[in-house]
């Protein structure tokens, strides 16, 4: 009974641990130390891509520098060092790279990983044909060969006859055993110079001084046939100081230190196809399902300055080929930002354009506008004087007459035998007098009428209102209309157009007379006031008439809104636009005690 349990248990252990999923680790395993050569970029996007994998795979790694510590004691060493290292850890699949650290990892896995598949690469194709892989073993082999490398030396020299090789010895690379088979058979169609091994400075010599039609095939010099260690690309850059004859490369880490280009190894490409067939392996897919495969993986790279040095055109390169270091122009860079930067700047100049064209009409029609205000202004003017005939006439005809008298009675004294000259010169002197005032009365009508260009000048706003006031006062005797003034204490300096102006309060004045015509003639009366506000100057005149009707007052300044039957309606339309012509505001009221008044602001000169 005791044995039926037994079997039963051991058959129940099987079955869950064949159930069970392989874990999602894994261990990777690098041969050499990393100044020894080995691709680093490839080890990276390897342990990087099995890191992106969804779910993602952990990644442990070990760098074995098997070349220097290959010894039984050494070894030893490093498999009890990694057995302690992961005895905790279950590891889904072990991966290789390069042909020592596979040998190490097949000698170990029946101790430390039983049964745990292994994916090997970094391993060339003489290598791989001598392996004896077991059913749980796959891999991806890395093809290398110079044919490819040929093809760009032809295209780097059209007649190419030569081909200087260096590096180190051939015999111990283990990634490029595949060129010891296949240079005997170029040799037969190109004659080789082959310095591989040969220390660095005589490398170098050799390399200034290669004849005609040659191109140098750099391979990777790690260590010399004296037993002297080199920084691969450090070698190619003293090389490629003094080489004569451009240099071709299959590992793209080299370019950038001298190397003109080639077909190189695409250790990303690589390494992803390497992490894929490993994540695979971790999907429990079988290794059957996955055999070993032979992949070239590279590409064509070149360096744009190495380019430029041997006269090489990109036109005649294979397809596909990356070109590093150019020097592109600020187009090629910038393109897009350049071309934006230029629309914007063509579109600004069109709006510019477009808005200078604008104002240059928006000028015209202001000038054209002002044009014609001045024209109406002065049709307004010629209608305001023939209002002002009358007593025009009037005070014209007062000094004339009283010059005609002083003259007759002047004319009589000097009849006589002893005429008195002190009356004389009295007579004379009021002859001048009321010929002065003739010629101002006839100075300031020509001065309202005459058709002039809007001109501004300094002028005092309390010695604008007085003059017009003085120049309206003989109508003002003529309508037995009381005129008065309450002017400012201090000037009230502006910028104006003295006729413009004097036209707008010449019309107020004369409109509150009109405005007045059925009042009795005792209580006809108009004031005229100035006032400092601040920075305004302003002018109140008001009158004693019967104001201005409620529902007409928003239409008083309106073109051709009158209420005379004999009126145009663009005086106070006219006058409105005068003073806004001038920065300021026309506006009117009642008075509560009756009558209208009308207020004009201006602003004061700068600085006064």
């Amino acid at each position: 009974m005791r044995t039926l349990v037994l079997v039963w248990l051991l058959a129940v252990t099987a079955t869950l641990a064949v159930a069970e999923p392989s874990p999602r680790t894994a261990l990777v395993i690098d041969e050499p130390d990393p100044s020894s050569g080995i691709p680093t970029t490839f080890s990276a996007t390897l342990r990087a891509a099995l890191n992106n994998f969804r779910p993602s795979v952990a990644v442990f790694g070990e760098t074995l520098d098997l070349k220097r510590f290959s010894g039984r004691k050494q070894e030893a060493t490093l498999r009890t060092y990694v057995q302690q290292k992961y005895s905790d850890v279950r590891f889904g699949v072990i991966v290789a790279v390069g042909a020592s650290a596979l040998d190490l990892v097949r000698r170990w896995r029946s101790e430390l990983w039983p049964d745990v598949p292994v994916v090997f690469a970094a391993i060339d194709e003489m290598t791989a044909a001598r392996l004896e892989p077991d059913r749980n073993m796959t891999g991806l082999v890395m093809r290398r060969t110079i044919k490819s490398t040929m093809t760009v030396a032809h295209i780097l020299v059209p007649d190419l006859k030569r081909l200087a090789v260096l590096g180190g010895s051939l015999t111990k690379d283990p990634y490029r055993l595949q060129y010891l088979k296949e240079l005997p058979a170029l040799a037969g169609q190109t004659e080789l110079i082959n310095l591989t091994g040969l220390p660095l400075n005589v490398q170098a010599a050799r390399g200034a001084s290669l004849p005609d039609k040659t191109a140098i095939f750099y391979t990777s010099l790690f260590i010399d046939d004296e037993g002297t260690r080199y920084s691969s690309p450090d070698a190619l850059t003293v090389i490629a100081r003094v080489a004569n004859r451009p240099i071709l490369v299959d590992v793209e880490s080299l370019i950038g230190f001298g190397a003109t280009g080639g077909f190189v190894l695409n250790n990303v490409a690589y390494g992803q196809e390497v992490a894929a067939l490993a994540a695979r392996i971790l999907d429990d897919a079988s290794v059957a399902a996955n055999p070993i495969v032979v992949g070239e993986f590279t590409k064509p790279v070149f360096d744009w300055r190495q380019m430029q040095r041997w006269g090489i055109s990109e036109h005649g390169l294979p397809p596909d080929t990356e070109i590093h270091f150019r020097e592109t122009s600020v187009w090629h860079d910038y393109a897009w930002p350049i071309a934006l930067t230029f629309g914007v700047i063509v579109l600004q100049g069109g709006l510019i354009s477009l808005l200078l064209h604008e104002r240059h009409r928006r000028r015209y029609a202001e000038v054209q506008s002002r044009q014609r205000m001045s024209e109406l202004a002065r049709v307004n003017r010629f209608s305001t004087a023939g209002e002002l005939t009358a007593s025009i006439a009037h005070e014209i005809n007062q000094p004339l007459g009283a010059i005609q008298t002083n003259a007759e009675t002047m004319e009589l004294m000097l009849r006589s035998p002893s005429p008195d000259l002190e009356d004389l010169k009295e007579i004379a002197i009021d002859i001048r007098r009321d010929q002065d005032r003739a010629s101002e009365v006839i100075r300031r009508l020509r001065s309202m009428l005459r058709k002039a260009p809007f001109e501004s000048s300094d002028i005092d706003l309390n010695e604008l209102v007085r003059e017009t006031e003085e120049f309206l006062s003989a109508l003002a005797v003529a309508r037995q209309v009381e005129l008065t003034n309450a002017l400012a204490l201090t000037p009230l300096p502006i910028k104006a157009d003295r006729i413009q102006l004097q036209q707008v309060i010449l019309n107020l004045i004369v409109n509150a007379m009109d405005a007045m015509s059925d009042i009795p003639v005792g209580k006809r009366k108009i004031s005229i006031q100035t006032t400092r506000n601040d920075r305004l100057g302003e002018v109140s005149i008001s009158d004693a008439g019967p104001g201005i009707p409620p529902d007409k007052a928003k239409q008083v300044f309106e073109a051709f809104f009158t209420t005379k039957a004999e009126g145009m309606g663009i005086g106070l339309s006219i006058a409105r636009t005068i003073v806004e012509a001038h920065g300021g505001r026309i506006w009117a009221d009642n008075q509560a005690t009756g009558g209208a008044v009308f207020h004009i602001s201006l602003p004061l000169a700068e600085g006064l």
